[in-house]
């Protein structure tokens, strides 16, 4: 694996969004995490783009499950199926230089009304339009601050020395987040701790 390849890119983006869109014949891929960044700014700094993986999960994976299970007659989940085919350790994987981690639509802490506010965009796939669609980069820092790991702040804090962060702005987002009282009061006071802040 060459050095570029230890960083996403919006190449890799396109790829998994085609691989889901081939395998579960969808129309919308949703692509959440930290790479759901390379939509809206496809050449964020590489402290951004640095994870070995791209979050994702077709629009129409509860349906799929359904028609699934009628034909196998077991449980069958689509993440599980997106681990099995593109995730780590899978020939996609080892193809490519980066796996699809398969989630679901609860997976990501996002704002209510995050989709009026998504980034959408189209691609061409075997002749069809397929719609890519992410959280707005503002979203996508509120996840990160609801779950705050320490790759989470690596991200925020990159993201903030590139693109300062509006607090108030974030601060708002996090009030329309579901999210237990102790977790949004911790990600306010990280989020106002970075406040002024550039070189972190």
């Amino acid at each position: 694996m060459t050095d570029d390849a230890k960083f996403r890119t919006k190449e890799d983006l396109e790829r998994a969004v085609r691989a889901l869109a081939r395998e579960f014949k969808t129309d919308t891929v949703f692509i959440i995490g930290s790479q759901a960044i390379l939509l809206s700014w496809p050449d964020a700094p590489e402290a951004m783009r640095g994870s070995p993986e791209i979050d994702a999960y077709p629009e129409n994976a509860k349906l799929w499950e359904i028609e699934a299970r009628k034909g196998a007659g077991a449980p069958l989940e689509a993440s599980e199926h997106i681990h099995g085919l593109f995730g780590e350790g899978s020939l996609f994987h080892s193809t490519h230089g980066f796996y699809i981690d398969g989630v679901d639509e609860v997976t990501a802490r996002l704002p209510e009304g995050w989709h009026a506010r998504a980034m959408v965009r189209s691609f061409s796939v075997d002749g069809r339009i397929v719609k890519a669609v992410a959280p707005s980069p503002d979203d996508l820092i509120v996840s990160k601050l609801a779950r705050l790991d320490d790759k989470d702040k690596d991200f925020v804090e990159a993201y903030h020395r590139a693109r300062p962060l509006d607090i108030q702005l974030i601060e708002k987002r996090i009030a329309e987040t579901a999210l237990d009282p102790a977790l949004a009061k911790r990600a306010i006071a990280y989020v106002r701790s970075l406040a002024g802040k550039r070189n972190i």
